[in-house]
């Protein structure tokens, strides 16, 4: 949580929006909140010894749009061996040190596949990412709408299904092969206390589990003729309790989770029973994730600012130490994503940055003691306040390892996700995050730089983003009770040549079900005619590409 007045208070003590429902009342924090956030209510305190630090402090309002960094440091990055290595996947590393960051047009990259400059005559899994990256998503499309928060929202492996958890408590299961979005299956959600937090897929895709204010974690079949529900009890204890993040091991074996008294849990699926009870964090852990689909390191962060790295091979109850431990960030994590190659990953934070992390450069003593007194003196609340503008001030904890620091994005409300972008189609070259002001923002991960910033689809906070790994749109859930998919339009193709008009009335349907506006000239032309054009186009394309 944001304040540390609020995490132990006993009215207060979720990290979701008052996640944990009070018993007398379930429904008074949910409409406390929305009254807070459109400011139709507000605080006012008699206090007069305000430190200097909370004097900006905000209650009531729409979040501000964040202060994107025009000038971020590269100064880590630039010397660390994550920059030759995205380079090179991206398709834009080069010998000559004065071409590196060049970026060659699509004609140029024809040609020299055409002319077999590059000895090839095929495009490089380099030169497909970054043809792709010319066409990052720009346009939304609504995929489903519900009358509830929808909190999760993620592709599988394959990304040939979605899965949608929302706080009407139900999780519902789509199927998106060749670009479709049908709805397969709903899961009705059992024991929940205020909505699903977190769902994730088996390894094999054939399961998913959720999570919520809870004991058990739920275990649920996607495909097959009998449905499967079955509950795995942890046996916290007596006191309220919630898995905020969860995940399957790479072998499918154990289901780890991160829970709100600060401790791993380690499930194992063949003895179902809980093996492991780890005191990991001083306050909630927010976040988990494996390194790799291969390794036994996982990662954790929590509400302590801390990210820890873990061997699941020495994990002791009576000894619970970490490998190493990642400092830097001044308020607690909300999010952890892996690169996948055992190595790097980032975190997301209520300080309203990103960061990325090299798990071979851990925090000395001294920087781990620096989070904790920096974490330690928030004096707001992300779920109710807005950001304290001295937040948005640059600056540094002593013994800060990360290798870089993103800016401009929000983090309020909840626990906001961030990822790399897949490796596949984009070469992991971006960073993407959802927004408390209803975005999704794009940074590149080498400059630093917001590189698209894809707002007007949501109306409210956009909590997970998803990037399909094998196609180049990324699937927002929000606040406002919508999944919305955004995906790539070519405007300026559309756009009326010089002494042409767009005319509202010359709307017409396209093959594929779209609406686009007709020109009068496109209009005069008679659809054989138009087919005709697109068929030598196609042609024109196919031989480029063969």
């Amino acid at each position: 949580m944001g304040s540390n007045n609020s995490r132990r208070s006993p009215n207060m003590d979720s990290d979701e929006d008052t996640d944990q429902p009070n018993p007398a009342n379930s429904e008074l924090p949910g409409i406390v909140a929305y009254l807070i956030r459109s400011g139709q209510i507000r605080f006012v305190t008699s206090d007069n010894d305000e430190s200097e630090g909370d004097s900006d402090i905000e209650s009531v309002g729409p979040p501000r749009p964040p202060a994107r960094e025009t000038s971020p440091d590269v100064s880590s990055i630039d010397s660390n061996h994550i920059k030759e290595k995205v380079l090179r996947e991206s398709g834009r590393w080069t010998s000559n040190k004065k071409s590196r960051l060049t970026i060659p047009t699509l004609a140029h990259l024809m040609q020299r596949r055409e002319i077999g400059m590059d000895a090839r005559h095929h495009f490089t899994k380099g030169d497909q990412c970054l043809v792709n990256s010319r066409f990052l998503p720009n346009r939304y499309e609504k995929l489903a709408s519900y009358h509830h928060k929808v909190f999760c929202g993620t592709y599988s492996q394959s990304g040939d299904i979605f899965l949608s958890a929302c706080q009407d408590q139900h999780v519902r299961i789509y199927d998106t092969k060749q670009g479709n979005f049908e709805l397969m299956k709903t899961i009705r959600a059992r024991d929940v206390g205020w909505s699903v937090l977190d769902v994730a897929f088996s390894p094999d895709s054939n399961y998913m589990i959720y999570s919520s204010w809870s004991d058990c974690i739920h275990l649920c079949n996607i495909h097959g003729d009998h449905d499967v529900h079955e509950s795995l009890v942890l046996s916290p204890g007596e006191h309220s309790f919630c898995i905020f993040s969860l995940m399957f091991s790479c072998d499918n074996r154990e289901i780890i989770g991160g829970a709100n008294d600060g401790c791993l849990y380690i499930y194992d699926r063949e003895s179902n029973q809980r093996t492991l009870k780890i005191d990991a964090h001083d306050d909630d852990v927010n976040c988990v994730s494996f390194a790799d689909n291969s390794s036994q390191i996982l990662y954790s962060g929590g509400d302590d600012g801390l990210c820890k790295v873990w061997d699941r091979r020495t994990l002791r109850e009576d000894s619970p130490a970490p490998v190493g431990v990642m400092a830097g960030h001044v308020d607690g994590i909300t999010y952890i994503d892996t690169k996948g190659d055992a190595r790097y990953f980032v975190s997301n934070s209520k300080d309203q940055t990103i960061k990325l992390w090299d798990n071979r450069m851990f925090s000395p003593k001294e920087g781990v003691e620096a989070t904790k007194k920096a974490v330690s003196s928030q004096r707001w609340d992300y779920r109710w306040q807005q950001v304290p503008r001295n937040l948005n001030r640059k600056k540094s904890v002593s013994g800060d390892t990360s290798v870089m620091t993103y800016r401009g994005h929000c983090v309020l409300h909840t626990l906001i996700r961030a990822r790399f972008s897949p490796a596949f189609t984009t070469g992991q070259r971006y960073i993407y995050s959802g927004c408390a002001t209803g975005s999704v923002v794009v940074y590149d991960l080498l400059t630093g730089k917001v590189v698209k910033n894809l707002d007007g689809g949501h109306r409210s906070c956009v909590r997970d983003v998803s990037w399909h790994p094998y196609e180049n749109n990324i699937i927002s859930s929000s606040w406002d009770g919508t999944v919305g998919k955004w995906g790539y339009f070519d405007y300026w193709a559309h756009e009326a040549e010089e002494g042409e008009e767009k005319l509202g009335e010359d709307l017409e349907e396209e093959d594929d079900g779209r609406f686009s506006y007709r020109t009068r000239r496109q209009t005069a032309f008679k659809r054989s005619d138009r087919s005709r054009c697109k068929d030598e186009k196609n042609g024109c394309f196919n031989k480029l590409y063969d």
